[in-house]
């Protein structure tokens, strides 16, 4: 990536970034298309609930897992499959207000190095309809408002250098959509200073033969036993340095589950993509892929093929006890289509977890050694390496290191209030972050998280700042404290 001299005047229009410019006739347009189509979801959901009596979250997953022979079936909800519809409604609002501390070498540099005070409002609304027994459909609708001075400076950046944040997913924006086969994200209003976008981030149908589970559509699928780094996991896995993990964004695909008896179980997934420039569905962009899960005595074993993009990737893990200590072990190796400059990797990770306590309070630890094999270290060459620059941009690869030795610890001070702590550890810069959170419920639906994240190293470590490819600018992490409440319904 190289940056020239500073641009002014006309804004030019990079691929994947959609920039609004319309009328206020226009806008108004534009927001009652996107609401009408909320209202449709709405509307139908209560159509539902009107004519089929509903029940609570609470009271319908009590009432689903009472088991019966199939006789009792049939004389206990006689008549068709569609007058045993019942639904559940839930979801959430988040605040959330964080400040951060740019660098003053870092790129902000030419935008200002003050302090950024940023925040954002999410709504998701969930639903779930349960089709008789034989299956179910899930939707999740989320609306973000998000905006304040780091997505104000980034935008200047974005005019003056139009290169820095091309292909790039500024803070606080949606998700990419550009290579999933559903475009289901939306912007109703953009400017300088916010983003308003909506999206349905959960649109599946789950049928249950006898012999699994198939489900169809956008959904979330997790493989590995990393707790903070997952080489396992291909398909949208976490940032080590996430600290809210409660959705993971989903992806469409075909998922089939299919049970060994006491064996274990095989699943398999297909997740076609578009290629981001002609729009088509590739077979060299989608990904296939097949894990068998058995269990022998308390050790269970996971064996896992894909064929992910254009490379092929295996992988063996396993979990088991060591007295009254879980341990996880995952390796993955990669076979490189175009291996340009890098040859077939291995990706490893080892964990072990254990709780205790100490005087009179619950703790609850773990200890994660991840090595990459894809990275050496060399941080600001790694975005010239297409196969390291290619899983950046997919959101498969976080960290440019080779070797992390990480942890956390929660410790409960009262049973409503837990403090966590998390260290991740480049261990050949040294470099890594901080992170500290508390976590207060307040009520049983309100939840306050507040923490913060502090970065160590010195110039030229992953953590501490290395210099971008043809710039005089460091890409520098940015220490931050924020601030959430959480309302779920």
């Amino acid at each position: 990536m190289r940056l020239g001299k500073p641009k002014t005047g006309v804004r030019r229009q990079k691929s994947g970034v959609r920039i609004l410019t319309f009328g206020f006739e226009g806008m108004i347009r534009d927001v009652l298309k996107k609401i009408v189509i909320f209202v449709i979801l709405f509307v139908f959901g209560i159509m539902i609930n009107s004519v089929i009596p509903a029940q609570t979250w609470a009271s319908s997953k009590s009432d689903k897992k009472q088991v019966t022979a199939p006789s009792d079936e049939a004389s206990e909800q006689p008549g068709p499959w569609y007058k045993n519809i019942d639904d559940e409604w839930g979801g959430h609002v988040k605040i959330r207000g964080s400040v951060s501390w740019p660098d003053d070498e870092s790129y902000f540099k030419y935008v200002g190095t003050d302090p950024c005070y940023d925040g954002s409002t999410e709504l998701r609304i969930k639903n779930k309809l349960f089709l008789g027994s034989w299956g179910d459909f899930v939707t999740h609708y989320e609306a973000v408002f998000s905006g304040g001075d780091t997505w104000r400076r980034e935008k200047s950046l974005e005019q003056l250098y139009p290169g820095l944040f091309e292909g790039a997913l500024r803070a606080g924006g949606p998700p990419d959509g550009s290579r999933r086969l559903m475009d289901l994200t939306d912007t109703i209003d953009e400017d300088d200073t916010y983003i308003f976008y909506h999206r349905l981030d959960r649109l599946y149908m789950t049928v249950m033969p006898e012999w699994g589970v198939v489900r169809v559509g956008r959904q979330a699928v997790t493989w590995g036993n990393g707790l903070l780094f997952n080489p396992m996991d291909l398909f949208n896995p976490f940032s080590p340095s996430d600290i809210e993990r409660e959705y993971k964004i989903g992806d469409d695909m075909v998922f089939t589950q299919v049970s060994m008896d006491s064996l274990g179980n095989l699943q398999v997934l297909f997740v076609p993509r578009r290629e981001t420039v002609s729009g088509d569905v590739e077979w060299d962009q989608s990904s296939l892929a097949g894990k068998l899960h058995v269990a022998q005595s308390t050790t269970e074993f996971d064996i896992m093929a894909a064929k992910h993009y254009k490379d092929t990737v295996v992988g063996i893990g396993s979990t088991g006890y060591l007295g009254d200590t879980a341990w996880r072990l995952d390796g993955v190796w990669t076979f490189l289509d175009n291996k340009g400059d890098s040859d077939d990797y291995l990706s490893l990770v080892a964990n072990i977890d254990y709780s205790w306590v100490w005087w009179g309070k619950n703790f609850y630890g773990y200890v994660e050694y991840y090595f990459n094999g894809l990275c050496h270290n060399r941080y600001t060459e790694s975005y010239a390496d297409r196969n390291i620059s290619d899983r950046v941009e997919r959101g498969e690869l976080y960290t440019l290191g080779r070797n992390y030795l990480s942890g956390h610890v929660r410790v409960e001070l009262h049973p409503l209030f837990n403090v966590y702590l998390t260290v991740i550890n480049n261990v050949e810069d040294p470099s890594g972050a901080f992170q500290s959170r508390a976590t207060w419920d307040i009520t049983q639906n309100v939840q306050i998280t507040m923490g913060g994240t502090m970065y160590y190293g010195g110039r030229d470590t992953e953590y501490g700042g290395y210099k971008i490819t043809g710039t005089n600018f460091f890409t520098v992490p940015s220490d931050s404290a924020f601030l959430w409440l959480a309302y779920y319904y």
